[in-house]
Order: C-alpha cells, then structure tokens, then sequence
C-alpha cells in the first residue's frame, strides 16, 4: 500500500522559494494531495469557533465538517510542511491551520494522567522553509517539532531549509539549489 502523503503549504507567494524546495522534496517521495492554505479558507479560532468546538466534542461528533482539515491531517502517512521564515517565525496562515487541527479525539488525546498521546498516523513530518538571512529554527521548527513528538504522536521530523537568500552579494539561486541537492528522505 502507498503512504499518504499530505503537502501542507503554507507559502503566500506565487514565485515561493520555500514552495520550490519542498516541491524538490516532493519529487523525492512520489504522489502527494496538496493543501494550499491560501485556498483552505482558514478562520482563527475566536470564543465562538472555541465554544462550538468544545460543543462538538461533548457531544462525540469528530465527523462534523468542521474537522476535516484534522482527519487529513491525522490520516496521513508522510506530511510535509512548507512554510518560509518571516519574522523569525511562519506565516499567521499556518498557525491558524494548527489552531484548527488540534482536535482532541483526532490528532491527539489525553491519559487519565492528563498528559497528551498523540493518534496522528505519520510515519514522518518534513519541514522546508527558506530564509533571506540566518536562519534560527527555535522559533519555527522547532515549535512543530514539539508538537509532532509530544501531542501528535509523530516520532521523526526533518528540517530541510535554505538561508541567507536575500544577503547582499548572496547568490540566492545556487544557495537554493545547493539545498536541493542536499535533500535526503
């Protein structure tokens, strides 16, 4: 059976070097299902969005609408993420698509210890970004990576990135293609 694998894209720009780097990765792995978050039609949750959340989820209903972008993402075998750094984070769109997966009862649960367990099927979770200067993954990778090991259940992350881009005398292009070649599944 082929691994399902998720394409989380989280890169705003038409000509994304981000978005070319991961599509590299992508070559890699085979078939993929693309989520285009510009196209995903996200809302942050707001007192409303939380108490029909928490309403759904009294009542056991995982299968409401409202939780599909979830059960992707719990479903699937391989998920890559491309997101470039901005401001020494990710784009606001890819943490409202967070905001909007993180569904107790579908990507992850809680023990009668109160510590979370992951029920995320994901062999792996691949994260690409590009950077125009130094790149400092504490404040973006390493946030999902959190994420991944201690409430998803997702055990293996990867880092694949390109910095330094936009530096004066920098050659963007060949620091760009370096990274593709470096690129191993």
């Amino acid at each position: 059976m082929k691994n399902k694998i998720l394409y989380v894209n989280a890169c705003v720009r038409k000509e994304s070097r981000t978005n070319r780097l991961a599509k590299a990765l992508l070559e890699k792995l085979g078939d993929y299902v693309e989520l285009d978050l510009k196209k995903a039609n996200l809302k942050t949750l707001d007192e409303s969005g939380l108490n029909r959340r928490a309403e759904l989820l009294s009542k056991g209903e995982l299968d409401d609408d409202s939780f599909e972008l979830a059960r992707q993402f719990a479903q699937a075998d391989i998920i890559v993420v491309a997101a470039p750094y901005w401001d020494s984070s990710f784009p606001t769109i890819f943490k409202a698509y967070i905001e909007n997966i993180y569904v107790t009862g579908i990507v992850s649960e809680y023990g009668e210890n109160g510590m979370p367990h992951g029920l995320c099927k994901a062999e792996k979770l691949y994260y690409v970004t590009t950077a125009g200067g130094p790149y400092e993954p504490k404040f973006s990778y390493d946030y999902v990576r959190e994420l991944c090991l201690n409430f998803f259940g997702i055990k293996e992350t990867k880092l694949i990135f390109a910095e330094n881009l936009d530096i004066e005398g920098s050659n963007p292009e060949e620091i760009l293609g370096e990274a593709i070649k470096k690129i191993e599944i």
